[in-house]
């Protein structure tokens, strides 16, 4: 019996990973990957890269992707929790533009796996947050792209964030509810918007 279910959601590519925790007084043990478990529902995908971020309160990393070399990720927050969205930008998809997030946290331990020809990025709504994703491609210098994480054209609905566009994505004039600012790298600060990145 598989130890692993696995949930497509409403844009294809996309699917929601959830474990079977076995916990008692001593603490729990569960799988966070099976094969088997994945190939049985038709994922077929190969891992070649575990990455590891620690991020603070209201640091938001992306929207990212690859242009040459596309990464499917299987992502999840083992400390903390964040709020993680995928962007399709599949030129071919009927969902091309369309963004699907859902909150990854230690305690509800859920896992997101966004295929290749997907943006990625998270928002940090935890004191810290400690992400964890395995990738079917290297990273590859020099091929990053990137989206505004508040593209109006795309629409995100960051949880627990305030804060009126500004036609930028500095992050200026955007706080969480406690009064965290935003928090984004320099690169971040820079990407456009969908009309003018890479599509798949």
């Amino acid at each position: 019996m598989g130890q692993i279910k696995v949930t497509k959601c409403p844009i294809e590519g996309l699917y929601i990973i959830e474990p079977t925790v076995h916990g008692d007084s001593r603490g729990y043990f569960m799988e966070t990957y099976n094969q088997q478990d994945f190939e049985a529902v038709g994922l077929n995908m190969k891992f070649v890269q575990d990455n590891q971020s620690l991020s603070t309160k209201g640091v938001l990393r992306g929207l990212h992707f690859q242009k040459k070399y596309p990464q499917g990720k299987l992502v999840r927050a083992i400390k903390g929790r964040v709020f993680d969205v995928a962007v399709d930008l599949r030129a071919d998809s009927e969902t091309y533009g369309r963004w699907y997030g859902m909150e990854l946290s230690a305690e509800n331990k859920k896992q997101f796996y966004i295929s290749e020809g997907f943006a990625h990025g998270y928002l940090v709504l935890s004191d810290e947050a400690e992400f964890c994703y395995k990738c079917t491609d290297f990273y590859h210098p020099g091929d990053e792209g990137g989206l505004a994480w508040n593209d109006p054209g795309i629409g995100i609905e960051w949880p627990e964030l305030t804060g009126d566009y500004k036609g930028d994505a500095s992050g200026e004039g955007y706080a969480l509810n406690d009064g965290t600012k935003i928090n984004l790298s320099e690169k971040d600060q820079r990407w456009g918007t969908l009309k003018d990145a890479f599509q798949f």
